[in-house]
């Protein structure tokens, strides 16, 4: 070998050091960083120059992308349903489940028994009264509640929009750079991993497929096929309300003009939080709202009373507006349980509820103190098969007290798979994340190893160009 190409090798050898160098230490500076995947600086050999750095590559694994990004959609959904049905529960007052209407409603049936046994106690006439008006509160304060994590839903599902209008907006500035990097044969790399970070991110809003075309251009679809981002950004657009009533219908999102459809079941298919708040606020939410709606409506039918043209009239539980709704037929009267209230008769009079006088026409014609026989009716009314709305998803007939516990039940029915189905996708999350880290992630001691290889390279060049330098001296020394 000669001297000149010796010289040539040593200062290819010396720069590819510290190429390789810079190259090392930006991956152990990013060993944190989940958005980074690692780069490897990739040399040749060859006859003329030796070994020469050629490109620093980015690694990738694009069916492990594809899992996670999956996986971090199933878990985005299914987190988002089981955090609504968490604030559900809440309303109900937690584990005891102290303000659900059910807990309200078995009281009262305790305070009419007592009522019933002494029939001519002015003060456990009072206490069964206030009872009822603790059942009327309950379910006026259950809609207000379901209503507002409706609203709340909302909020969430225009602040989720806005967030992915703009994530896609970035994602087209990300793509726009990877491109020209790509035709100008330039580092593409820190955009790429721009793009993939926003890509991770707007999989937890919706799911995604992607598919990359010349240039190396990514175009974006969610799960069900609709395009997210092909060249440019496509609108999401979505109306936010500021309130709901039990009568509200929320506004749907759209995705380039086609609307996202809600996840279902507590196994939820939603693929991202949107779905997953969709299905919150468009099902499970006015699902609960409808058995309310039916325990108020069952309410009114129980204690209601004739009137002097016989005809059936509500009697201790009436509307505060004042309507009169059909609340014989097996029908869901919407937003009743927000309405429903104790007449202010019976308030006013405790002992008109034993003698059905609060329409107006006693059943007690004699005016007996201890006259019991209506009350023990209401009693035992409690335990008697009615008919209810099947719409209300809780069955067609049942005892008011049982279709009351059933309304609690199918809402912790659902918290329960909606939280083994949690556990599972966030098991599978972690596991997808963590094997897409151990592909393409930094590992601090493979790194730290490299290092040392590449400081063994340099001192050998080092060594080689001081033997070259004092080779060269001795020969100019000679020359001379």
């Amino acid at each position: 070998m000669s001297l000149a190409s010796a010289l040539s090798t040593t200062k290819n050898t010396l720069s590819n050091s510290a190429t390789q160098t810079a190259v090392l230490s930006t991956n152990v500076q990013n060993v944190s960083n989940s958005d980074y995947n690692r780069r490897t600086a990739t040399i040749t050999t060859n006859a003329y120059s030796g070994a020469t750095t050629v490109a620093i590559d980015r690694t990738q694994d694009s069916a492990l992308l594809k899992q996670t990004l999956m996986s971090t959609s199933d878990d985005a959904g299914q987190q988002a349903l089981l955090s609504g049905l968490n604030s559900l529960f809440a309303t109900m007052g937690g584990d005891d489940y102290a303000l659900a209407p059910s807990t309200a409603l078995s009281d009262l049936r305790d305070a009419l028994q007592a009522y019933a046994a002494t029939p001519g106690d002015l003060t456990l006439a009072s206490a069964a009264v206030s009872s009822a008006t603790d059942v009327a509160t309950s379910l006026n304060t259950a809609t207000t509640q379901v209503q507002n994590l409706r609203a709340d839903a909302d909020q969430q599902i225009a602040t989720s929009v806005d967030t992915l209008n703009k994530l896609l907006s970035q994602f087209k500035d990300a793509n726009d750079a990877v491109m020209a990097a790509t035709a100008a044969g330039t580092d593409a790399n820190d955009a790429l991993d721009t793009r993939e970070s926003l890509l991770k991110q707007i999989s937890g809003i919706v799911g995604v497929s992607t598919t990359t075309s010349s240039g190396n251009s990514v175009s974006i679809y969610t799960s069900d096929g609709i395009t997210l981002f092909e060249t440019s950004p496509r609108k999401i657009s979505y109306d936010p309300l500021t309130s709901y009533s039990a009568a509200t219908v929320g506004s749907p999102v759209y995705i380039d003009g086609v609307e996202l459809s809600a996840g279902k079941n507590s196994d939820s298919t939603a693929q991202g939080s949107l779905q997953g708040l969709l299905q919150l606020r468009d099902e499970i939410y006015p699902t609960y709202q409808d058995q309310l709606d039916e325990i108020a409506r069952g309410l009114v039918s129980m204690f209601s009373e004739t009137d002097a043209s016989s005809n059936s009239v509500p009697g201790l539980f009436t509307t505060k507006d004042g309507s009169v709704p059909d609340y014989d037929t097996p029908e869901i009267v919407t937003g009743l349980a927000g309405l429903i209230q104790v007449n202010s008769a019976a308030v006013a009079d405790p002992y008109k509820l034993r003698d059905g006088s609060i329409s107006g026409q006693s059943v007690n014609d004699e005016n007996a103190s201890g006259f019991s026989t209506l009350l023990n009716d209401y009693v035992a009314s409690f335990e008697a098969a009615r008919d209810f709305d099947p719409a209300a998803k809780i069955g067609e007939s049942a005892s008011i007290l049982d279709f009351s516990t059933d309304s609690v039940g199918w809402a912790e029915e659902y918290r329960s798979g909606a939280t083994n189905a949690s556990e599972t996708t966030a098991a599978m999350l972690s596991r997808s994340t963590e094997a897409y880290s151990n592909a393409t992630g930094v590992n601090l001691d493979e790194e730290l190893i490299l290092l040392l290889d590449v400081e063994q390279s340099y001192k050998a060049a080092s060594k080689l160009l001081s033997t070259i330098d004092e080779m060269l001296g001795a020969l100019m020394e000679a020359a001379n």
